[in-house]
C-alpha cells in the first residue's frame, strides 16, 4: 500500500487508477469515495473548496483500507490524509503499518490550471481550486514531518510530461520500495 499526494490537478487520480487497474490493487481516493456517497452536504462542501469533516473521513478510509487488507490486496491511497489531524490519527490507530511509502507528484501551478480547464469538474472552481491549493501546500511538509518520524518513505516524482512517462517514475519509485 502507498499514498499518492499532490495537489489537485497533479494527476494523482489518474495515475493511482492507471496504477490499481495495471496491478490488481484497489484505488482508494478519498475524493471519489466521497462523491460515491451522493450526499448533498458532503458534495456541497466540495464544491466549495472545504474540506469534508475529519471523523468521516478517517472512518470511511480506515474502513477501505481494512477491506483491501482482508482481500489481501495492495490499495493506492490516493490524497489521503489530507491534513495533520488525519496524519496523527492514521499513526495513533495502525493504519499506516501497511504503507510502503508516500509520493508527491511534483506539478507547476501554470500546468495544473491547464489541466483543471481541461478536466472540467463540477467542484473545479478556481476559488474552491485556490484553497485547496493553500490548505494542500500549508499541510503537507507538516504531514511529511510525521511520517517521517514513524519511518515512512517519501520521494518527490516530476508530474510534468507524458502520462506514460509519470506512470514509469511511480513504477521507479515502487520497485526500489519492493512494492512491485
Amino acid at each position: 500500500m502507498f499514498i499518492i499526494f499532490g495537489p489537485a490537478g497533479s494527476g494523482k487520480s489518474l495515475q493511482g487508477q492507471r496504477l490499481a487497474e495495471k496491478y490488481g490493487w484497489r484505488w482508494l481516493s478519498v475524493g471519489q469515495l466521497l462523491r460515491d456517497q451522493q450526499n448533498p452536504n458532503l458534495d456541497k462542501a466540495m464544491k466549495e473548496g472545504d474540506l469534508v469533516d475529519d471523523n468521516f473521513v478517517v472512518n470511511m478510509m480506515h474502513d477501505a483500507m481494512k477491506a483491501a487488507e482482508y482481500a489481501e490486496q495492495n490499495a493506492i491511497l490516493d490524497g489521503y490524509p489530507r491534513d495533520v489531524w488525519q496524519a496523527e490519527w492514521i499513526v495513533k490507530h495502525g493504519d499506516l503499518e501497511n504503507v510502503d511509502g508516500a509520493i508527491i507528484l511534483n506539478v507547476p501551478k501554470e500546468e495544473l490550471w491547464k489541466r483543471l480547464e481541461a478536466r472540467g469538474r463540477a467542484d473545479d472552481k478556481k476559488d474552491a481550486i485556490e484553497k485547496r491549493w493553500d490548505i494542500f501546500e500549508q499541510t503537507i511538509s507538516a504531514m511529511r514531518e510525521i511520517f517521517e518520524k514513524e519511518g515512512l518513505k517519501f520521494e518527490e516524482v516530476d508530474g510534468v510530461g507524458k502520462i506514460e512517462q509519470i506512470t514509469e517514475r511511480i513504477e521507479a519509485v515502487l520497485t526500489k520500495w519492493g512494492t512491485i
